[in-house]
């Protein structure tokens, strides 16, 4: 992954209030709640707001139903990623320490 990618990441991570940013010698990134605390659903919304709101205009004659279809999987998307924390993935077997 390019590392400016990678800093694009981490500073949305850090608006979102998911991570903070400490500066120094044992500086580096960390968890700005506990990770039972933190879903999936809001890293998802952090790196990518649109993922999950998918804004489909009504173009043609089949824009309102893939509108709504598309509504309808989002909103069940949303419903799983709230329903997972970075506390659960972390204590899954082949879970563990992350490190970038």
């Amino acid at each position: 992954m390019p590392a400016s990618f990678l800093v694009q990441i981490l500073s949305d991570l850090r608006r979102a209030g998911i991570i903070e940013s400490r500066r120094g010698q044992s500086g580096g990134y960390l968890l700005a709640r506990r990770p039972e605390a933190i879903s999936l659903g809001q890293v998802a919304d952090a790196i990518d707001p649109a993922l999950l709101h998918g804004n489909l205009g009504d173009f043609g004659e089949s824009g309102p139903a893939v509108r709504h279809a598309w509504q309808q999987v989002s909103a069940t998307l949303r419903g799983q990623l709230e329903r997972v924390t970075l506390d659960q993935l972390a204590n899954q077997p082949g879970g563990g320490m992350f490190y970038i």
